[in-house]
C-alpha cells in the first residue's frame, strides 16, 4: 500500500501504564498488522482492531495479560557456525 510516509514515519507505538489493563499498539508493520489482525479474529475477547489511520496504520487494544516483550541474547560465534552446519546439512539456504 502506498501511503506517502516515509518509513521513518512508518512507526510502531505501543502505549500502557501500570494501571491499564491492556496495550495499545499501533502499527505500520505489515507483518505485525497481519498478526495482531488474526489474533483479534481468534480471540475477540483479549484483542480488536481500535483503528485504521487510512494511511496504512492499524490500532489494536490487546489484553495486558497477552503481552509479552523477548529480549534475545546474540549467538555466539560458536552457535552460529553449529546452526549453519545444521541448515547445510538440512539442505536449508539463506543466513542462520
Amino acid at each position: 500500500m502506498k501511503t506517502g510516509l516515509t518509513k521513518r514515519q512508518k512507526t510502531t507505538c505501543i502505549f500502557f501504564d501500570e494501571a491499564s489493563k491492556t496495550v495499545e499498539i499501533q502499527t505500520h508493520n505489515t507483518d505485525l498488522k497481519k498478526r495482531l489482525t488474526r489474533y483479534a479474529a481468534e480471540h475477540p475477547d483479549l484483542c480488536r482492531q481500535t483503528d485504521d489511520d487510512e494511511q496504512g496504520g492499524l490500532t489494536f487494544e490487546i489484553d495486558r495479560k497477552r503481552f509479552a516483550v523477548r529480549l534475545t541474547a546474540p549467538y555466539s560465534d560458536e552457535r552460529r557456525h553449529a546452526a549453519s552446519e545444521l541448515a547445510k546439512k538440512n539442505g536449508l539456504k539463506g543466513r542462520v
